[in-house]
């Protein structure tokens, strides 16, 4: 049997027979290490999925639309995210190349321009999203009226994430593990005290059910009347979980180069990603609703300067006094870990187009322990931009790096589903693909209608500043300012390069045979673990 740390060793031997194209080196002086366990990968994925966005951005999008499109919305985003993550994890189970990100895939599979703006749009996304985290920790942290001004808490936030980039990636996983873990602790206590709430367990004693759903109603009719403003309202909530999700599932594929037996632990991470958001998203969004009418003034809104997670409001309103402290602590751990998170993601992205030349190559350089330490230290400058929180309303801010971050996420999400169907339509050509290590469901399908959906989204995610009377060219700028910047990356690399009528490359002309010998030599001894007794059982089922 071959165990974690005998993949470390074995590999090192083995990267120097590896030749890529594209400019990637896999000798071991060039390597990141592999240090991610299976327990690190699954929690990574999931700790970017469950931050802010659920504990804070949920009660942003209860108060404009209502606790059922609230609801419909996440359920909706699960969807897409779970054919994004399936398509990813294909694509990074096929060929888990150390120092390979995203952006490689789709210079390989498609276009080199189209590559190079994937990959600064990625890392434009991680490091804005970096900045929403810290952003969202002060506004936690101010709920505790303390006399330290936001920019101290911003600055202790960041300090605590730069710190646990750059000493060790093994430090890094074992860092987001526990804190992950205080966050699924959280989010399962959480959902079983609304249900208590919900039932009239709470000092009040008294079973709201579902109250609020009737009064003041299931849907906030948005920017509309009617069957036309309920179902904006949805839409409205559709694009916001969104902001949840973007990003998370590529943690996946960007930690590929750095996990330990990839072909076992990626899809592992890949199908229980669902189901773990099914539960944390899908029931705590219904209790959620509950729990806090869409008319509470202390939710949070760009219209108001409210400090509260949704889930404190409601844990007051119930008449339970002191552990509104304990969760908004624990909901601050929250930021911390998808802020770590990010960090790891965005330095990974600028790691990688450095070394492909798609970035200067400073950003390749690594300490001794394989830490992308430019990289991060760059990435990590762009998440100052969390400071706007001093000078703006909190709210409003937070509101801007959602939408900005969010319309990021969606473009990659775009690309990257570009890539796999023309990584998909190169192996049906050469006959190879039969040959995939990891299938999922209903393919190409299930991404075509996925491409069509994200689409929409993206064109649609700043609809509400063409209702009249409602432009504000701040909001619109950060619901659509990607997407001039996103072409201007693109056609700015076909001029330079000078491609300019090469939009993807034939199919027969893709390559999608270099490394996969070295990577089918390195995974076919690998043996899953057996468990000795029924604690390991559970253990290895969790983990």
């Amino acid at each position: 049997m071959k165990d974690e740390q005998t993949w470390v060793a074995d590999e090192a031997q083995n990267s120097d027979s590896v030749v890529i194209d594209g400019g990637i080196s896999l000798s071991p002086d060039a390597q990141l290490q592999r240090g991610l366990k299976s327990r690190h990968i699954q929690f990574l994925a999931l700790g970017g999925a469950i931050g802010t966005g659920l504990f804070v951005g949920s009660g942003l999008i209860l108060s404009l639309t209502g606790p059922a499109p609230l609801w419909l919305g996440y359920l909706s985003m699960m969807l897409v995210v779970w054919i994004i993550m399936n398509v990813i994890a294909e694509l990074a189970c096929y060929l888990p190349l150390k120092g390979i990100t995203l952006p490689y895939f789709t210079e390989r599979f498609v276009d080199k321009s189209l590559a190079f703006a994937l990959g600064w749009n990625y890392w434009y996304a991680y490091a804005i999203l970096l900045a929403a985290e810290a952003s969202a920790g002060a506004i936690l942290l101010n709920y505790w009226d303390s006399p330290v001004p936001s920019g101290v808490w911003i600055t202790l936030i960041m300090v605590v994430c730069l710190a646990l980039n750059i000493i060790a990636v093994e430090v890094f996983g074992e860092a987001e593990f526990w804190f992950a873990s205080i966050k699924f602790i959280t989010i399962i206590g959480l959902i079983i005290m609304g249900i208590v709430i919900m039932a009239g367990g709470a000092p009040n004693h008294q079973a709201i059910g579902f109250t609020y759903w009737n009064d003041p109603g299931a849907f906030k009719e948005y920017m509309s009347t009617g069957s036309t403003g309920r179902f904006l309202a949805y839409w409205t909530a559709f694009i916001r979980a969104g902001f949840s999700f973007v990003t998370s599932p590529e943690l996946v594929g960007l930690a590929a180069g750095e996990t330990v037996a990839p072909r076992r632990n990626l899809p592992k991470a890949a199908r229980r990603f669902l189901y773990r958001l099914a539960v944390f998203y899908g029931v705590s969004s219904l209790i959620l609703g509950a729990l806090v009418p869409s008319t509470d003034p202390n939710l949070l809104n760009p219209e108001s300067n409210a400090n509260a997670s949704p889930w404190v409001i409601g844990i007051q309103r119930a008449g339970i006094h002191g552990f509104n402290h304990v969760i908004n602590a624990a909901i601050l751990t929250s930021a911390w870990s998808a802020g770590n998170a990010f960090l790891y993601s965005g330095s990974r992205v600028l790691f990688s187009m450095a070394a492909t030349g798609q970035a200067p190559r400073i950003f390749t350089k690594t300490t001794r322990r394989g830490v992308p330490y430019m990289a991060v230290l760059a990435t990590w400058a762009v998440g100052l931009l969390a400071y706007l929180n001093v000078s703006e309303n909190g709210a409003q801010v937070f509101a801007w790096f959602m939408n900005v971050s969010t319309i990021s996420g969606f473009i990659g999400w775009i690309v990257v589903m570009i890539t796999y169907l023309r990584f998909r339509a190169a192996l049906s050509y050469n006959g190879l693909l039969d040959t995939l290590p990891f299938k999922t469901f209903g393919q190409p399908y299930a991404t075509w209608f996925n491409l069509l959906i994200v689409s929409l989204l993206t064109l649609t995610n700043g609809f509400q500043v063409f209702v009249a009377g409602k432009w504000n060219y701040k909001d619109f700028l950060a619901a659509y300012i990607t997407l001039p910047a996103f072409l201007v990356l693109y056609i700015g690399h076909k001029l330079w390069s000078r491609t300019y009528f090469q939009f993807a490359k034939p199919v027969q002309d893709i390559d999608v045979v270099t490394g996969k010998k070295e990577m089918d030599e390195l995974c076919a001894n690998d043996v899953p673990p057996v468990p000795k007794n029924f604690l390991q059982k559970i253990w290895f089922w969790i983990a």
